[in-house]
């Protein structure tokens, strides 16, 4: 049995990432921004939530199953976008969609990815969204939006959270912007962490070496070449005055994904969102914000039915997303739980975190007394 199998937590998955991954990238997964107390928080907070148990309850069949946009889900979980996920195992993005797809449920592609949206979606055995980052300028951002369309992608997902890029220390440290620059004297005393992995190295090598972002064609220019994450994020800032557009060249289903306040979220109705996901970019961005489950019941009143509200943050445990549903959340999107896999992986990292979620969810549902997940609600827990 190899040692991906042999995980029992998310925290196994994340230490054997770190094992494989050279430090520059296994921090782009695992680091937030600033003294990465919101990260930290986003977790913490579901320690704060204690279950209400009904006992004695019949043992009868656990029902995971729910919709999001209309779309059947065998699992209260999706997948949310992170980027740059081919870095992490070759054709990653490719990988983790084939992976949800057979899970159930839903892959969130990020616009600075390493694979094609069209190759994405022929990988994937499920539903997929688009999730836009307004790279390279509204042009780029109409032309990603046409093919998402054309290729068959379900949604789309607006990132409000990025006026500039959060303050990453982790990437400072490890020379993430110098080991992307072409410049040799800039990358030369970061290169040992990647010499430290070399299996991961070949893999890379093999994979077809440093990515672009096949998403994001440039007028003019051609595919965007890949760079340093916080400076591509710095030019991609959407306001609400660009979700009259964005609309107009998606004509389908919109999601804000950054939401943290009841505010955001009414302005997210105004513009027609018809999903709205409570997210501060897992602790990425503005460092002491409040953690996703805080927010979570401020949103959800908000909303008042008139949207479904999603959440990301956080999600570690199959508990974690039975809280989070308990409060208001009709789903929630694991992000880094689902790397680490990958990270650790591939293919079979990804199938172990899902299933490392999906089993802990049934057994919280079944000692909690509640065995569908659709009928969850704030009287079994205290917050």
């Amino acid at each position: 049995m190899n040692s991906v199998a042999r995980a029992v937590n998310i925290e196994d998955l994340r230490r054997l990432a770190k094992r494989r991954l050279p430090r520059v990238v296994f921090d782009y997964i695992d680091g937030g921004s600033g003294a990465e107390v919101t990260m930290r928080e986003n977790c913490r907070v579901f320690e704060t939530v204690t279950f209400r148990a009904r006992n004695a309850v019949a043992r009868m069949e656990c029902h995971l199953q729910t919709t999001v946009l209309g779309t059947p889900l065998a699992l209260p979980f999706l997948f949310a976008p992170v980027g740059s996920s081919r870095m992490f195992f070759p054709r990653g993005e490719c990988v983790a969609a084939e992976e949800a797809g057979k899970a159930g449920t839903i892959y969130t592609l990020s616009t600075l990815s390493g694979c094609a949206l069209e190759d994405v979606k022929a990988a994937a055995t499920g539903p997929v969204w688009y999730q836009l980052y307004l790279l390279g300028g509204r042009e780029a951002a109409i032309s990603a939006i046409a093919r998402a369309r054309s290729a068959g992608y379900r949604a789309l997902a607006v990132t409000i959270d990025t006026a500039v890029a959060g303050q990453r220390e982790r990437d400072l440290r490890n020379g993430a912007s110098e080991l992307v620059s072409g410049n040799l004297w800039r990358m030369l005393p970061h290169v040992p962490q990647l010499l430290a992995r070399p299996r991961w190295l070949l893999d890379f090598w093999r994979d077809g070496g440093m990515m672009k972002f096949p998403n994001v064609i440039i007028p003019g220019e051609g595919v965007m070449a890949y760079e340093d994450v916080a400076a591509a994020l710095e030019r991609s800032t959407v306001s609400w005055d660009d979700m009259g557009w964005i609309r107009d060249a998606w004509r389908g289903p919109i999601v804000i994904k950054g939401a943290l306040s009841g505010e955001d979220a009414r302005r997210a109705l105004d513009v027609g969102a018809e999903a709205i996901v409570v997210s501060n970019h897992g602790g990425r961005q503005l460092d002491s914000v409040s953690s996703t489950l805080r927010a979570l019941p401020e949103v959800v009143e908000a909303v008042g039915g008139r949207a479904e509200v999603l959440l990301d943050g956080g999600i570690r445990r199959g508990s974690d997303v039975v809280k989070a549903l308990c409060l208001g959340a009709r789903a929630v999107l694991i992000g880094r739980a689902y790397a680490y896999g990958l990270g650790a992986g591939g293919g079979a990292g990804v199938a172990r975190a899902i299933e490392i979620l999906r089993s802990d969810i049934v057994r919280t549902l079944r000692l909690l007394g509640c065995l569908d997940v659709t009928a969850l609600d704030r009287s079994y827990v205290e917050f």
